[in-house]
């Protein structure tokens, strides 16, 4: 299982840098289409939708997709969403165990879930490919120390009723690992450009691992609500994209809306 699961992520990491640094931009749009379209399948899935009721959701979110894209309009609007999804609907979704029985809504709250990310990393990638690839990574460490020191140090359970694996120790491991991380990529940047201090920079990364801990929780919590252990079997030792991608839906919109913000300013 960990040796798949390795294999898989080192495939994917290659693939994602030839994508992000060698290949032309269109090939980036049409590589995070693609991910919100399998996204969306495995979202169908787990909204229990019919076949025709799939493909009709995955049209819509073609067509709508191309609108956003094509009209050239900011969005911020959209990341606003994501913020209110993140932090105040999901919060109250998770403490309540609330349970969406109806379909247009949950398709809703996957439209709400997968086309903020799929525009942050459009946005992020427009604005530099290296802050893309350091919003995710910054992830992936977190995730790799939380998976870790769970397994060995892992004994208070997060939410035994949404992630019976998922433990307090695994929380403590990505925050450290995440705040090393950090630390060494502002070190190496504070000698060749202005950079924010240490005192914004941990809690910054703080506040970056809850909310990916919400992303990872969120996605777990809807998969139990479904009945099923992963999103799919699209990736080897890692189940479906949602499995892959949970926390980065509850993060990267929300980097980008901050980069929006920074613009503006």
């Amino acid at each position: 299982m960990l040796k798949s699961r390795i294999i898989t992520a080192v495939i994917l990491l290659l693939l994602l840098l030839l994508v992000l640094f060698v290949l032309p931009g269109n090939w980036w749009v049409a590589v995070v289409v693609l991910m919100v379209m399998q996204g969306i399948a495995e979202w169908s899935k787990l909204s229990r939708l019919s076949g025709g009721q799939t493909f009709l959701y995955a049209a819509l979110t073609i067509l709508l997709m191309a609108i956003l894209i094509l009209s050239g309009i900011s969005h911020a609007w959209i990341y606003a969403v994501s913020a209110v999804l993140w932090l105040v609907v999901v919060p109250i979704w998770m403490m309540t165990g609330f349970k969406v029985e109806n379909r247009p809504l949950m398709c809703l709250t996957g439209w709400a879930v997968l086309l903020p990310t799929g525009f942050a990393m459009l946005d992020l990638r427009s604005f530099s490919p290296w802050l893309l690839l350091l919003a995710m990574s910054l992830v992936w460490v977190a995730d790799i120390g939380a998976y870790f020191s769970g397994r060995r140090f892992g004994k208070h359970k997060l939410a035994p009723g949404i992630s019976p694996g998922k433990t307090w120790e695994g929380v403590a491991g990505a925050v450290l690992c995440a705040s090393i991380y950090a630390l060494i990529v502002w070190y190496a940047l504070a000698a060749r450009s202005v950079v924010p201090s240490v005192a914004f920079v941990l809690p910054a990364i703080w506040c970056w691992v809850a909310l990916a801990v919400i992303g990872d929780l969120f996605e777990s919590l809807i998969k139990r609500q479904a009945g099923v252990k992963d999103s799919g079997s699209l990736l080897p030792g890692h189940g479906g994209l949602l499995d892959r991608i949970d926390a980065l839906t509850s993060t990267l919109p929300l980097a980008a809306m901050a980069m929006l913000i920074g613009q503006m300013g």
